[in-house]
């Protein structure tokens, strides 16, 4: 066999993805925990005047109501300490139910948090707060990044957060929404490449259809998120799908197809991906670099978040 998914991730390397988003997210993890949190309700401030972040839906919500209203009859002192405790990935009640959670419901506990540190209901940063010399830094290296960075770094910050139980406990998300009625589908168009396994991978993806989606995958087949090894094997892909791909929306704009060894091809795909949390206000740049074996089935697909919008242009090898 001429790939193997060290090897395939290799391919496209001129390719220039955001290393400044893991470089800043690993900045914002040596901070202390209370820095960690004055610097996500400050950029939750600067943020909201710049981008309009979605209100969590009800039924996203239901798996965290207990611990919200757990934390909502507390004192300020006892919320701080449970947000410190997140901070700290403390092995606590709450921080292993919030580690059993989505990076979706995750977000919602977190926008909630930040609502009700807004009015008063949860403590808020103590008026007159000062960020430390490296938490300062740390934000002012948020604000130089394009909004789909920004956004790709706070949700890290908080997805990292709480304690990590190896996999001992399920991952609870959100209710499994049902795949877009296929009349109801709108098809997506790609400048410079005509490659149904490519296509059908965008318009599956964006309709929900997972169980279609994940047809087009190789048994051994791969997806390599942004800045995350890859994940390998078609049962981990759909699960990754159904946790963390639901309601996004793919806008490819323009693509290269080359041959590769042994009847394989390679294939970029620079666009955009808007998310429900941050719906048309926001577009991260991504580019998708496919590998397809000789069966049109996918070996391996990267996924990067592209360092800038220039890069959208950018499809040498």
């Amino acid at each position: 066999m001429p790939f193997t998914i060290d090897s395939a991730r290799n391919i496209f390397p001129n390719t220039l993805a955001a290393d400044v988003v893991p470089a800043t997210i690993a900045r914002f993890n040596q901070l202390s925990a209370e820095d960690q949190l004055a610097l996500i309700w400050f950029a939750y401030l600067e943020m909201g005047k710049t981008i309009t972040v979605a209100a969590p839906g009800a039924a996203s919500m239901q798996f965290a109501q207990s611990t919200m209203d757990q934390i909502k009859k507390m004192d300020f002192k006892e919320q701080m300490q449970v947000m410190c405790d997140l901070a700290n990935r403390a092995d606590t009640p709450i921080c292993r139910t919030y580690g059993s959670w989505s990076a979706n419901i995750k977000l919602g506990f977190w926008y909630q948090l930040g609502e009700w540190m807004e009015d008063g209901t949860v403590a808020p940063i103590p008026e007159g707060y000062q960020l430390s010399a490296n938490a300062t830094a740390v934000l002012n290296a948020i604000t130089t990044l394009d909004q789909g960075q920004q956004i790709t770094v706070l949700r890290n910050a908080v997805v990292d957060m709480g304690f990590d139980t190896k996999g001992g406990s399920k991952t609870i998300a959100e209710p499994f929404v049902p795949p877009q009625e296929v009349s109801k589908r709108t098809n997506v168009t790609i400048e410079g490449l005509q490659n149904a396994t490519v296509t059908s991978y965008m318009n599956n993806l964006n309709a929900n259809d997972f169980d279609a989606l994940i047809e087009l995958f190789a048994p051994d087949g791969a997806l390599q998120p942004p800045f995350q090894r890859p994940i390998v094997g078609k049962e981990a892909v759909l699960k990754f799908f159904r946790e963390d791909c639901q309601n996004l929306k793919l806008i490819p704009e323009r693509g290269v197809e080359e041959p590769a060894d042994d009847g394989y091809t390679q294939i970029k795909v620079t666009g955009k991906v808007q998310t429900p949390w941050f719906g048309a206000s926001v577009g991260m740049n991504m580019a998708w670099r496919f590998l397809i074996g000789p069966d049109n089935k996918i070996f391996f697909v990267a996924i990067d978040l592209l360092a800038s919008p220039k890069e959208l242009l950018n499809l040498a090898r």
